[in-house]
């Protein structure tokens, strides 16, 4: 199942982008076995958030769990048989700490030369910051990024933790990990990843900074089209207390967008006049508060005028259109957002709950001993 189908992958366990990037692979029929500590020594199942029940722990689902103290020789040696029938090697710790765990690129290269060791980190490989710890929110900050996640006059904030560890990290590795072993089969030779979230993040921002060259985007946050400069492209408060999300950038769509408010605009602003953007908000502000969010979204289903209500997830679950798409599926009681992108012929892996069950490390040897498929 999957066009991962036959790929098999070692992770060491990780937090954040490391156990993401193992479940998109998952996802898409790699066959994933998380290296994890010891329950004693990890004191928690799996090394799963703290807390949580490995059903609640999505970013592990499809993946197989394998225990190993990689501080005993033997547990070592255990891993790098498993790298010996390996297609990919994931770690996500910082620079130095794999190789004296003896699991560093070249005693894994060594064991096996056709390898992808992917190495997913928060300021990556080399470099003054590259030892020093840090959060998503700290490499978003690095790359420049956070400045401009703010409104006008007002301090950033972080998009919670999608944009350094999901999108520029465990996504971004994924496709790099997917990439690499592209190229081994061709060449039959493996190579290192270096995938560092602050790399991923300022990749993000590569048509902003087309834009900032081109003297089309202000490094002032808050004043440009799409950071809540533009009066229309913000969400704004209605009657019931319910968000509208309005992105009606296109003269077409802006035109469409202020003809169904259901209040005479004749005297407002002109749509581009940016020093009269604060009186335009205040218009489209005032006009979105009288009704609630769920009259808006009859008035606007259907049309061309870019609104969206600002759905909670419970009631995204729920919406017929990511109904009819599977957008998300209920295992066990959870929600799982589904394998995405879509594949016609060769679809990925049907959500299933993570479990909280070890394999036997050479059980899954033996079983990696024969032909993958």
């Amino acid at each position: 199942m999957g066009p991962l189908s036959g790929v098999r992958v070692v992770s060491l366990a990780g937090m954040g982008p490391t156990p993401f990037a193992g479940m998109l692979l998952a996802d898409m029929g790699a066959d994933v076995v998380r290296v994890t500590r010891p329950p004693s020594r990890a004191g928690r199942a799996l090394g799963q958030t703290e807390g949580m029940a490995a059903e609640h722990d999505l970013a592990n689902r499809g993946v197989s769990s394998v225990a190993v103290d990689l501080k005993d020789p033997s547990g070592t040696e255990s891993v790098l048989a498993l790298v010996e029938r390996a297609d990919v090697f994931v770690e996500g710790y910082r620079p130095g700490v794999a190789e004296r765990l003896g699991l560093g690129p070249e005693q894994v290269h060594d064991r096996n030369p056709a390898v992808v060791y992917a190495r997913l980190t928060g300021y990556g490989q080399y470099g003054p910051l590259a030892r020093t710890a840090g959060h998503d929110i700290n490499y978003v900050a690095q790359s420049g990024a956070l400045h401009a996640m703010a409104r006008a006059g007002e301090a950033p904030r972080p998009p919670i933790n999608l944009l350094g560890d999901y999108a520029g990290g465990g996504l971004l590795a994924a496709f790099g990990i997917v990439s690499a072993v592209l190229e081994a089969r061709t060449s039959g030779v493996g190579q290192v990843l270096d995938a560092a979230m602050v790399d991923g993040v300022a990749l993000l921002t590569a048509k902003l900074q087309g834009l900032r060259a081109a003297g089309r985007y202000s490094d002032v946050p808050g004043t440009n089209y799409l950071d809540s400069g533009a009066p229309f492209y913000d969400t704004y408060r209605c009657a019931c207390g319910g968000y509208l999300a309005v992105g009606a950038l296109e003269p077409s769509f802006y035109d469409e967008f202020v003809s169904r408010l259901g209040v005479a605009t004749h005297d407002w602003p002109e749509q581009d006049d940016q020093e009269r953007w604060p009186e335009l908000r205040a218009h489209i502000a005032d006009a979105i508060a009288a009704r609630t969010r769920d009259e808006w979204a009859e008035v606007y289903e259907g049309t061309d005028a870019c609104v969206t209500p600002v759905w909670t997830f419970d009631e995204a679950v729920k919406h017929p259109h990511n109904v009819e798409r599977d957008l998300y599926q209920s295992v066990a009681g959870v929600q799982h957002p589904s394998p995405a992108p879509r594949f016609g012929r060769t679809p990925g892996r049907a959500p299933g709950t993570p479990s909280d069950r070890l394999l036997d490390v050479d059980d899954v040897v033996d079983a990696w001993s024969r032909p993958a498929g």
